[in-house]
């Protein structure tokens, strides 16, 4: 699953990458285990280092409370076109989470939820068993059986259009989901093979929460506990000061939750500084070298920092006027000098990086080519001559002009952050070199979802994070003409057909390889570009356990606590 992320470091972001793949046959196994990898398309490890005091459930304290800066966010199904980072990191807290992925992207199958899987080809076509835990329920009663998984497939397949899903890959390719020998298994049916199927199914929706108007709007700033599942549940859900607090859910068959209460506090991100400072948050992301030295001066707090599955891209809103022809949008691509962007959001980190050159893979990957040097190179000069050949001419401010209209364009800053701003500033004075006048519109970090959904911007920075390895199937994410996803608005039919072909590939190896071929071309619409990932790093209360920096791994909720 890949999650958008807003602007600030504080909200943390990321891309999603690829590619371990299951074997053909697997077993289900306890929290932990992993499945067997085809050497051929295993994924190299992530150089970067996973850092959050990783703790057995035993070596945890019963009770206690773990608070962070964070809220519900608009809408708060993750499975819907709209659900964010944040919102799927509140529905974790009180929903299934079923799969995990170990820091470098192993499989984890939840046996609380998943006690047995099973994955075979036949005749070229994938099919999975999953065995659901007999104990197994929703919070109103109704067995989490195989109509759980039948109803989370169907409001994500893209077959009912009504559905606003955030995205059909992999789901469209299921045939069927039917009952296996009882009402707890679940015998899932693919059209050739999807070796990253397990991202489909890491939680799943209540049956009654997957009808198209509950699926769209019944999560809408509220929850239903009602509907979810988990060692915890809400305890308090306010829609005033959005505050939020989950307890131990007496419905839970499994481990107890180590937590009396997991608490969220309503604050913008760059205030989790000082209420980390002042005690009243137990985490908080560290985004400049500000935060860095304030964090250090906390008395019984440390730095963790580590691996950085995130990744930041400028996105062009194909849809806005000005930007509606490819030459202005290539011009503005070719202005911006990506080196000195990172620079101003890494001063002071002691940190470096190679500019991104993908939206889906990392440089650390198998099969990773930097697709963005191939199609772009940062040069202001090349770009006044292509808004010279587009008709755009330089006014007596400098400004260009066409038809009597100013070359003139938003950009939308997400909070008030120093970083935030002198990035603002960086991109003003970048384009403002070659003739194009940028606004800045500075909107609240709580409108994030509203800004790309009804694309309020001409320019706009927004993360992604992955949940899973996989990152060569969202490439239809981000490039697709008809995905709610695709934010840029860009694309074409032509397009999205060749993309989508690169779904039927079996071999990972031969699969990025295409997806390769094809993010070049994608990329010539010079409607994204990559910016920068990061570090992932913050400031944590001494004694937090299976808390940090961790890379793919989720540690499963009830083992999070304060270490004995």
């Amino acid at each position: 699953m890949r999650r958008k992320i807003a602007l600030p470091l504080a909200l943390v972001a990321a891309v999603t990458v690829a590619a371990t793949a299951c074997t053909s046959s697997s077993s289900g196994g306890p929290a932990g285990a992993s499945p067997g990898q085809d050497a051929k398309n295993a994924a190299k490890v992530a150089s970067s280092v996973a850092d959050y005091n990783p703790q057995p459930y035993e070596n945890t304290k019963d009770g206690g409370t773990y608070t962070t800066a964070g809220t519900f966010d608009e809408q708060g199904n993750p499975f819907n076109v709209n659900g964010t980072l944040n919102s799927l990191r509140i529905w974790s807290w009180y929903n299934a989470v079923a799969i995990t992925y170990s820091p470098t992207g192993e499989v984890q199958y939840n046996p609380d939820y998943y006690s047995d899987v099973k994955v075979s080809v036949e005749g070229g076509d994938q099919k999975v068993v999953l065995t659901l835990n007999p104990k197994a329920v929703f919070n109103d009663g109704t067995p989490i059986d195989w109509r759980a998984i039948e109803a989370t497939w169907k409001a994500n397949n893209g077959s009912d259009k009504d559905y606003a899903a955030y995205s059909t890959d992999g789901y469209d390719r299921i045939t069927s989901v039917t009952r296996g020998t009882d009402d707890k298994q679940a015998v899932i049916a693919f059209k050739g093979v999807n070796a990253s199927w397990s991202a489909l199914f890491t939680t799943f929706l209540h049956p009654q929460a997957a009808t198209v108007d509950n699926f769209n709007k019944a999560y809408v700033k509220t929850a239903h506990p009602e509907w979810g599942t988990g060692p915890y549940t809400v305890g308090t859900w306010d829609d005033h000061s959005g505050n939020i607090t989950f307890v131990r859910n007496p419905a839970w068959w499994g481990r107890t939750g180590k937590l009396d209460k997991r608490v969220y506090v309503n604050l913008e991100s760059a205030a989790s500084i000082n209420a980390f400072k002042n005690g009243e948050v137990d985490y908080a992301p560290v985004g400049t070298a500000e935060n860095l030295q304030q964090v250090k001066t906390v008395k019984d707090a440390e730095i963790r920092s580590g691996g950085s599955p995130f990744e930041y891209s400028l996105y062009l809103n194909t849809k806005s006027p000005l930007l509606g022809d490819v030459q202005v949008r290539k011009a503005v691509q070719e202005s911006i000098d990506r080196a000195q962007i990172a620079k101003i959001r890494f001063q002071g980190l002691d940190y470096t990086e190679s500019l991104p050159g993908s939206a889906v893979l990392y440089s650390f990957q198998q099969g990773y080519q930097d697709n963005v040097a191939a199609v772009l190179k940062y040069d202001p000069e090349e770009a006044r001559k292509t808004l010279d050949a587009a008709g755009w001419k330089p006014g007596a401010d400098g400004i260009r002009a066409k038809d009597g209209k100013q070359l003139e364009l938003g950009y939308t800053l997400l909070g008030d952050g120093p970083i935030e701003k002198a990035t603002a500033g960086a991109f003003t004075a970048m384009l403002k070199t070659v003739g194009v006048k940028v606004d800045v519109n500075k909107v609240s970090e709580n409108d994030f979802s509203k800004v790309l959904s009804e694309r309020r911007f001409d320019l706009f920075i927004s993360g992604n994070r992955s949940t899973d390895p996989f990152g060569a199937r969202y490439l239809c994410d981000f490039y697709c003409s008809d995905r709610d996803s695709n934010i840029s608005g860009s694309g074409s039919p032509e397009l999205d057909k060749e993309i989508r072909a690169t779904a039927e590939i079996a071999d990972l190896a031969q699969q990025v390889a295409a997806v390769n071929k094809l993010e070049q071309k994608a990329l010539q619409q010079y409607a994204l570009l990559p910016l920068y990932s990061g570090p992932s790093t913050y400031g944590i209360r001494k004694g937090l356990a299976n808390v940090g920096a961790t890379i793919f791994y989720s540690p499963l909720p009830e083992t999070i606590g304060w270490q004995k």
